[in-house]
């Protein structure tokens, strides 16, 4: 609605002698229109006005525009009663969720005192309209601008209408005007053909997509770039020019070269490994054979891709076997296998010990592509646990043999004073009886036999103590670390976890090293043997004024009380199984640590473990 004129607003004023006539036009208006007094009493309402707010001659304005008790915060009524003027304002009120065009005017009344007639014109549906208009045009220009890619808008003689900003920097240019002055044909294009090649594509096809060109930038480099573009056409249908993207193809080149390096690197991941790498497709042939295959099992690579089988590197039946188990839940999860014991034949037909780790490959449709197997020669490893395992047992038979040393060395010495006294008693009689006294003979061949017993007791006495191994200074840690090495395999398998804290450095001690061993051997395997269903075995080292103390401590069945006492004596064991030992171990371990100037303590707890104490001099400067 426009802006009554003075004219118009006076002659209102001065026609109130025809007041129906003038309330009916008010009425046919469809703005809401309404008249306050100054005292903000609504005088007059018309339907437009009563339809959007309701009933309210004789309330308060702002309780009929706004439901509240006090002035509507936009109010212009001073303005207009003090000052006479005529105010318009665009206003959203919350009661209605409308936008409104609002003018209020003076109106002077015959009795000298001013209304205001406030016209409502309900303008929501146009200013949504221009909102979202607005915010489409800004949402295409920040697109325009924005977008990660050049794009351009050009006439087809060759200059740039509009372009964003992702373009002027792709080609090195700061300011816009100087870019929207080039000679596309002459400063953008490296080859003005290539400019009438586009132009002919896009006139003939409608468009043009991913044209490979190169483009000059500001300071003369070239990049390589992809264009796609398509016709512009005015109102009546006219090519006026092109609009489209340019693509910056070095991008893609820098990327293609960073997947080229990081394949590349992945390769030598592959091929510098140091153990077999081995990748096949679903048949069997092989497309990954690394360096590390090539050492282990001795084909080249250029002998084995593309032209042999894995079912060749496998003994009979196995390739089909270990397919079966990676589909299996039970060795890691289905579609993988850890750790699995495995023999690879070597070319010269040679069985290779190891482990195989492998995974199957799989497509997005959850289909078998291939597989890639790790294989770990440990051939050396298994070589050196036979033969640590060897010197083991060469332990146990000395401690055995030791065993029997001590037995008897004790039998000789309790059969060596009754025999001397026999040996006595015969030289006594000796004297008595005449040298050619039947007699006599007899009693020579007695003494004879009896000094052949003495000399097989002595020889007896002279194995069971044998020279003394010669003693040296030795690092207890060390030999505990030796000994760990030799068990671990042992205790891993069966669910025996490590806990070492050894105090470094210690202090030598001067030892017999092959007896220490022994007693750190039979300790550790005792303390395997007691935890059946897996556990800690723990070993710590310390040192005290000049004792160094070494723990072994197991968390195990443990040892009952009463025979806390007996475990050092010989022969006595708790062990049932003959082939585990016959009781002399603690017993020969006490007695090497004896021999050192040391000592063995025990603590234990039937159902929590057992550990053992073992105090060592230290070693005088």
């Amino acid at each position: 609605m426009t802006k009554p004129s003075n004219t118009q607003i006076n002659f209102a004023t001065t026609a109130c002698t025809n007041v129906l006539n003038v309330v009916e036009v008010l009425n046919a208006v469809e703005d809401g229109i309404y008249i306050i007094n100054q005292d903000y009493i609504v005088e007059f309402m018309n339907q437009a006005m009563i339809g959007m707010f309701g009933p309210g001659v004789g309330k308060k304005c702002y309780n009929v525009i706004n439901g509240n008790e006090v002035m509507c915060p936009w109010c212009r009524a001073r303005d207009v009663f003090e000052a006479g003027k005529t105010v318009q304002s665009e206003i959203y009120i919350p009661r209605t969720d409308k936008t409104f065009r609002i003018i209020e005017v003076p109106i002077k009344n015959t009795d000298g005192t001013i209304s205001k007639l406030n016209i409502y014109r309900d303008i929501t549906t146009h200013r949504n309209q221009e909102l979202k208009l607005r915010s489409t045009e800004q949402d295409y220009r920040r697109l325009f601008e924005n977008v990660g890619v050049g794009v351009y808008i050009s006439t087809k003689q060759g200059r740039f209408l509009d372009a964003n900003h992702a373009l002027l920097e792709m080609l090195g240019y700061k300011n816009k005007e100087e870019f929207l002055n080039l000679d596309i044909a002459q400063d953008i294009y490296v080859r003005s053909k290539d400019r009438r090649d586009f132009q002919e594509m896009i006139e003939k096809r409608g468009r043009a997509v991913n044209y490979l060109v190169d483009f000059k930038r500001k300071d003369n480099s070239i990049i390589p770039a992809l264009i796609t573009g398509h016709l512009r056409h005015d109102h009546t249908g006219k090519v006026i020019g092109y609009e489209g993207i340019f693509v910056d193809q070095s991008q893609i080149v820098k990327l293609e070269q960073r997947i080229k390096e990081t394949h590349d690197f992945l390769q030598n991941i592959i091929h510098s490994s140091p153990n077999a790498i081995i990748g096949s497709d679903v048949n069997g042939a092989m497309f990954i054979w690394n360096q590390g295959a090539e050492e282990t099992l001795g084909y080249k690579s250029n002998e084995v891709i593309g032209k042999m089988d894995v079912r060749q590197l496998y003994s009979k039946d196995m390739a089909y076997k270990v397919m079966k188990i990676m589909r299996a839940p039970d060795y890691g999860g289905v579609g993988k296998l850890r750790s699995y014991p495995m023999n690879f034949k070597h070319q010269n037909g040679m069985l290779i010990e190891g482990t195989l780790s492998a995974n199957i490959i799989y497509d997005d449709q959850g289909n078998e592509m291939a597989s890639v197997g790790f294989f770990v020669d440990l051939g050396e490893r298994l070589a050196m646990e036979r033969k640590l395992h060897s010197t083991q047992e060469q332990l146990l038979q000395s401690e055995k043999l030791a065993a029997m040393g001590r037995l008897t060395s004790q039998l000789a010495h309790e059969l060596n004073n009754p025999l001397y006294g026999i040996m006595n008693t015969l030289e006594l009689m000796k004297t008595e009886i005449p040298a050619n006294n039947k007699r006599r003979k007899l009693l020579e061949m007695s003494l004879s036999e009896t000094m052949r017993l003495a000399d097989m007791l002595r020889k007896m006495l002279s194995f069971s103590k044998p020279d003394q191994e010669e003693k040296s200074p030795v690092d207890i840690n060390t030999i505990l670390d030796e000994i760990l090495l030799l068990h671990e395999k042992q205790l891993r398998e069966n669910d025996i976890r490590i806990d070492s804290s050894l105090t470094d450095p210690l202090p030598p001690v001067v030892a017999s090293k092959n007896q220490l061993r022994q007693v750190f051997l039979n300790m550790v395997s005792n303390a395997k043997d007691s935890m059946s269903e897996g556990g800690t075995l723990g070993i710590t080292t310390t040192i005290t004024a000049n004792t160094i103390k070494i723990r072994i401590s197991d968390t195990g069945i443990g040892i009952k009380p009463e025979n806390l006492d007996k475990i050092f004596d010989s022969f006595f064991t708790t062990k049932t199984d003959s082939v585990k030992g016959v009781g002399l171990g603690l017993s020969v371990c006490y007695g090497f640590i004896k021999d050192h100037g040391g000592d063995i303590k025990v603590e234990s707890k039937p159902g929590a473990g057992t550990a053992f104490t073992i105090l060592l001099p230290v070693s005088p400067e």
